[in-house]
Order: structure tokens, then sequence, then C-alpha cells
């Protein structure tokens, strides 16, 4: 049987099918460019006009956000990359698609928005970064990285046709740049009397941030400008996130210093110091204080960053330009996103996983001049559940009854929240304590308001050697309550204060309300079903205990870093 005809039965008892439009139309349907790079934090991004804007980091991005719509509060539900990748494909949050973490799988029939691009003969190719531990077999072309991949004459796994066999292929040359010259050659031999859908995904600015030796010299005069989170976070977070008595502050979340007692940015210095030719300095270091050390592992850190960042927005403007040339420019949908955010220093942190603003925020613009208006935001909160139900609309296909997520497309052309438009998002971490050190944790965020509940457990009780450790595991749990508005670095926890006593309830309640209506119960999960029910309304005798365990016990956070599982997530 021939493969599209294969995936139209096989996904009939799970998708709406198409709208009433002939497939001779295909031609007057518009293209879609999906471009999405990792990690890209909006503060990184001139037109989100965040501390770095003058920087001009982004001059491409900036130039697509001005003939397009900037969605100022677009948010991914679980901010680590595979998960993030797989709510984007399928249209599902982590709890439904069953990718909570790095080792998830989405089967074929379960890429649901290929799957449907493909029902409405879209010739449709993904090159660059899946980072999904199954091969993107519901497009026509895929070549892909194997996991993260090399900044630098990386690997790819390429198929051609869906009746070829995948080839391994090692490339010379840098990442950025191989991305968007697979990308070219397969849209010139494309089939053009179809409309393309093509996801194209760089790997950049993923760490370790092995930029290209012609973005070398970039910032090298330039102090970039420090977040005061940096430096100043007495008010920010709680009991789950720096201990009774902070005393869990050199062991939650990895740092830009040496806040952290192994997780630092600044393991990382002496390498780049010797990259840019800073041998003097380097030899120097351990006898400089820990703030300089911050100092200049924050500057080290976010100018790597920064050029890396530049690959992707040349790269852009490559493709754009070849658009423009071939007539095809302003026939298509041109979307840029990243996976999740990043942070770039702000309390202290580096990577993402946090609820926090920095790493909960995804940067998102929307090209497409035959329907929506230059120049113009929105404010509408988006979910990345929601790409895929929008990208089908256009493409004029029903939403699936699969997908969570829902069409945004009326808000990008009009400007206007249809009327039972969300008020709230969702987020859930889940990949307790590994890699960054992060706590579990879940939340909501409105447009004023955010509320998290770090809940410290595993997703599964682990086991370390013969015993069954999950105290080694647990992290206390705590409530934080930002306002948005007023506070949009999140510079105070408000949690518990009198004053806000009427706003919490009320975000509790729409926080359980959520949860019931995404099915996200803890039914499988009777260890945190426990805690949460335990813990709603406080209990902070057993969070002070856990803190004082913790403290007490910290090689146990150090075992679980050296196991087995984990290792195995880390390659």
């Amino acid at each position: 049987m021939e493969r599209r005809q294969f995936l139209k039965i096989a996904s009939l008892a799970s998708v709406s099918m198409l709208s009433n439009i002939p497939l001779n139309a295909a031609e007057k349907r518009p293209n879609i460019l999906f471009i999405m790079s990792d990690d890209h934090s909006s503060e990184a991004i001139g037109a989100y006009g965040g501390r770095l804007a003058k920087l001009n980091p982004t001059p491409t991005i900036d130039k697509l956000a001005s003939e397009g719509i900037i969605c100022k509060n677009t948010f991914c539900n679980n901010s680590i990359c595979s998960p993030s990748r797989a709510s984007i494909l399928t249209g599902q949050y982590s709890h439904i698609n069953g990718v909570t973490s790095l080792g998830g799988r989405v089967a074929e029939k379960d890429q649901t928005l290929p799957v449907n691009l493909l029902q409405a003969d879209y010739q449709t190719a993904i090159v660059g970064k899946w980072h999904l531990n199954t091969q993107p077999l519901a497009f026509d072309y895929y070549k892909v990285f194997k996991g993260q991949g090399k900044y630098h004459n990386p690997a790819f796994f390429e198929r051609r046709s869906p009746d070829s066999k995948e080839a391994k292929l090692k490339e010379t040359g840098y990442s950025s740049d191989l991305i968007y010259e697979s990308s070219v050659k397969w849209l010139e031999q494309r089939d053009k009397r179809k409309s393309f859908a093509l996801f194209y995904h760089f790997k950049a600015p993923h760490g370790p941030w092995d930029y290209h030796d012609r973005y070398a010299s970039l910032y090298n005069d330039i102090d970039i400008p420090e977040p005061e989170s940096l430096w100043d976070n007495e008010g920010h977070g709680s009991m789950a996130t720096r201990g009774h008595n902070d005393e869990l502050i050199s062991q939650i979340g990895s740092s830009v210093g040496r806040r952290h007692r192994s997780r630092t940015q600044t393991k990382f210095l002496k390498k780049e110091l010797a990259r840019t030719g800073n041998q003097s300095i380097r030899d120097k270091l351990d006898d400089l204080s820990d703030d300089e050390i911050k100092r200049m592992s924050y500057q080290a850190y976010v100018k790597g960053y920064l050029r890396c960042v530049r690959g992707v927005d040349d790269n852009i403007k490559k493709m754009l330009d070849y658009l423009k040339s071939e007539g095809q420019l302003d026939n298509t949908i041109i979307i840029y996103t990243a996976d999740q955010g990043m942070f770039l220093g702000e309390h202290d942190f580096i990577d993402k996983r946090w609820m926090y603003e920095e790493s909960l925020r995804m940067p998102f613009i929307v090209r497409y001049p035959r329907a929506i208006k230059a120049g113009t935001t929105t404010d509408a909160l988006i979910n990345n559940t929601d790409f895929a139900p929008m990208m089908l609309e256009y493409a004029g296909v029903k939403k699936p009854k699969s997908m969570q997520g829902y069409s945004f497309r009326s808000i990008l052309e009009t400007r206007k929240e249809p009327p039972n438009w969300r008020t709230a998002t969702y987020y859930r971490y889940w990949l307790h304590m590994a890699h960054h050190y992060n706590p579990a944790h879940f939340g909501i965020r409105t447009k004023e308001w955010k509320l998290i509940f770090f809940y410290g457990q595993p997703e599964k009780v682990q086991k370390q050697g013969k015993k069954k450790s999950p105290k080694s595991l647990i992290t206390p749990p705590g409530w934080e309550l930002y306002d948005m508005k007023n506070d949009p670095h999140e510079r105070i926890n408000l949690y518990g204060k009198s004053r806000y006593a009427k706003i919490t309830r009320q975000l509790k309640r729409q926080l359980k309300d959520l949860r019931d209506d995404l099915g996200d119960s803890d039914e499988a999960y009777p260890h945190i079903k426990a805690v949460v029910e335990r813990h709603w309304d406080d209990d902070l005798t057993e969070s002070i205990r856990i803190s004082n365990h913790l403290k007490n016990n910290a090689e146990r956070l150090n075992s679980f870093e050296k196991s087995e599982e984990i290792k195995k997530l880390m390659k």
C-alpha cells in the first residue's frame, strides 16, 4: 500500500479529516516555513526589546517581526528539548503524549502535524535538529541529527523519500550553514506543483556554544549588560528552591558563578579564554574572587551564546533571500520560534527547565503579508500545543480530536482574542533534579500572575544500588507567587503574604480546574499525588524536615548525578 494512503487510513480513527479543499488547489494554499532554534531566549531577540536589544543580536529576525506579528505571551508547557518538540508535533501536553523527559518517543502515526499536512497533499521535510528517540517518518524527507548533534562536522541521518532507506552522512562544515544548504537543496528538488511545509530546525544556540570562527570577534569589545538578578535574589524563590535557611542555594539550579557546588558555567571559562587568546587572564583565574569569576563567566557565556545566535540569524536571511528569488516569499507563512527560552544569567541561572519567565517564554513571530498586518503584536496567552492546530488551519485541515491545543489564526489576523480563549496556561517540569538540579514542579501563568508548586518528587521512585532511596531525590515542597504586571522579572515571591491570600486562593482553584481539564491528575503517580494533596494548603513542618535532611546529606544528590539513568540521559 502506498505510504500516503496507509497513513491516511491509520489515522482516521483518531483525527478529523480535511476541509473540503480539492487536491488540485494545493498551489492556492500557503507554504509553511517553520523555523525553530534551540534555547533561544526572547531576551536575545532585538524585536522583544529586552536588555540585549541594543546589541542588535538578530537583525534578520527583527526584520521578520517588523513585517509580521510578535506574540508576546507564548509559553511552553515543559521547558526541555524533547518534551517541547513532542508537544509541538502532537498538539498535546507531556502527560498525554508520554514525552515527559529526554527519553520519550513519538511513533510515526502519532507525529500528528506532519501526518495531517501529508493528508492535505503538502510536501513535507524536516532538516536539522529532531531530538526525539524515533525517526521523523511522517515527513516526506528528513535530514536530521541523532540526538543533539554537533556544531562542527556533524553526522546526519537522511531519508530522501518514504520508499528509500535511511543513510548516515558525515558532513564537513558548521551545523547552521549545513542546515541551510540541505534545506535549499530539498526546496530546489521538490515537486513544485505542491505547497511545501519545511521544518527548518537549528541546533544553535544550545550549549556548548561552539560558534563558527567567523563570529569569534563579535562582541569582543563590548560589556554585555547584566541582569540585576545575577547578583541580587533575596526575594526570589522559596523553601523549595532555597531551603529553610538558604541551605539549598548551593545544591539547586545550575549557576553562572560558583554558587552551585558542581553545575557551574565557570567550568567552561578556561576553555573559552584559551580560544579567545586571553591566556594571561586564564592563568590568573585561581587568584580571582568569586565575584570577579562570576562577572567573567557571565561575559564569556553570553558572548558565546550570542555568537551562535548570529549564525542562526544569518542563515535565516539566506533562506528568506532564496524564497524571494523564487517568488515564494509572500506565499509562505514564515514562523520563527524556539523550543523554549533560556536563562542568560537571570537569578544566576544557566539552562532552562524552570517555570520562571526566561525559561517558560518562547519567542514566536509570524510573517504572512496576505493575512497578517505588519508591525503588529498580541499579548494573547499561547501555548506550544497551539502551534500545530494553527498551522493546520492555514493548511485547510480541521484540528484532530487528539490535539489539546487550539488554533490562534484569528488572533494573528485580527489581534483580538475569541470570547472563549484561555485565561491561563499550564506548565509542568517532570525531570526532577536531573542534569541541572531543578526540582519537579507545575503551575499556572495568567497575564497578571504566576503560581508555581514545587512538589519535589521524581516521576518514579529510583533505585540506587540495592536500596530504594527516594529520600535522596526528594526536595522540599513549596509555593511561589509572582505579580507579572508589577514584577515581570520575578524578584519577589508573594506567596504567604496576607495581602495576596485572595488571589492565591483563586489561582489555586484555577490551577486545579486546569489540571482536571487537561487530565493531569497524577493517578499513575500516587507518591506525587499524596504530596500535592498534603501540601496544597501548606505543611511547612515536612518541608523544613526535608530541607534539613538535604543539608545534612548533600552527597546523596551527588550520587544521583552519577546514577546509570542520568548517565544514559546525558549521552
